[in-house]
């Protein structure tokens, strides 16, 4: 176990190009316009110091993102959504992480390729956009070879987008719901349908569906939680999805839906007590054949709260699910 000393990001942060983009943040659809280089916060919740909560290689992904040695997912602390149902709530909103310079961003990425990971799979760091960007050429710089995913829940502005569209080789954004009402009361953002559509349209311009054996090397899969008592919202997305997207994009329709508390200034859970019934996953099913829709990935269906991960252990993660190489509390592991 060690513990990287390095100086801190917000030791040099006036002195590196890509910062300026902190001043007045428009990085995200809720362009708060705040300072955060004057330790200022934004809905995010964060300033412009990266933060970590962990790093591991985890082989739960997609297929073709999970591949043979698995994705070395980064969770990035901080998030511009606060939805309720939030499984990594305890990153998310919670606090929890531990600020890392480029250097040792960097090095994370390198130790994680070296555990063989198929890519290096940013979780939810959409708001740390300028200081990841400068963290991905660090890692390549130090010999990082293997793809750049970008998960999100994308709801990016256009210029995180252009930050980003050198440095990232496959996006895995989020498509929540197309319904305004849902989206405002349950995610605290009403024009994320819009926003989200668009940015999603623009992943795809800049990255085609390519791969290198069964690893996906660059392109974008969508991901969409089907809600329970939602099937509509779901509808709606898939339509969306056959009209936009079908065979320039992989789908990847997820069924974890599980009733959590994730910290948003709404109170409650979305439907408490609540988990998919096997009608409606079979109902979902149906509407994948309507929409002729065949080129991605359905979740088998999963209910119970066992799998949640928990971000004070080590690994968050079961051992068959995860692999720890560096944790917030401890560093490298």
């Amino acid at each position: 176990m060690r513990n990287s000393q390095r100086p801190k990001i917000h030791d040099t942060i006036h002195t590196m190009p890509g910062y300026a983009q902190y001043d007045n943040c428009l990085l995200c659809s809720r362009r708060c316009a705040v300072n955060r280089n004057a330790v200022n916060r934004g809905f995010c919740g964060e300033t412009s110091a990266l933060r970590l909560g962990f790093a591991g290689i985890h082989k739960g992904e997609e297929p073709p993102i999970t591949a043979n040695g698995g994705s070395g997912t980064v969770f990035i602390s901080g998030c511009n959504l606060g939805c309720v149902f939030c499984q990594n709530f305890q990153v998310s909103r919670g606090g929890m992480g531990r600020e890392v310079s480029a250097v040792e961003f960097a090095e994370i990425c390198i130790a994680l390729q070296k555990k063989g990971a198929e890519n290096i799979n940013i979780v939810t760091g959409s708001h740390a956009a300028p200081a990841l960007a400068l963290g991905i050429i660090e890692a390549k710089k130090q010999g990082l070879a293997v793809p750049v995913v970008w998960n999100s829940s994308a709801y990016e502005g256009m210029e995180t987008l252009e930050i980003l569209k050198d440095h990232v080789d496959v996006y895995l954004p989020d498509l929540k719901t197309l319904n305004p009402e849902i989206s405002g009361r349950y995610f605290n953002a009403p024009d994320y349908p819009s926003q989200a559509a668009a940015a999603i349209q623009k992943m795809i311009e800049h990255r085609e569906l390519c791969y290198s054996g069964i690893s996906l090397v660059s392109g974008v899969v969508i991901r969409h939680l089907v809600i329970p008592g939602y099937l509509e919202s779901t509808r709606k997305v898939l339509a969306w999805f056959a009209e936009n997207c079908n065979y320039r994009a992989l789908l990847s329709l997820m069924t974890q839906y599980t009733p959590v508390y994730g910290g948003n200034p709404v109170s409650g859970t979305l439907i408490p007590g609540t988990y998919l019934s096997e009608n409606d996953y079979n109902a979902v099913l149906l509407m994948l054949n309507e929409y002729g829709i065949d080129h991605g990935f359905c979740q088998e269906l999963v209910t119970g709260s066992d799998w949640l991960p928990d971000f004070n252990q080590q690994n968050p993660f079961s051992s068959e699910l995860s692999l720890p190489v560096w944790h917030w509390k401890q560093g490298f592991v």
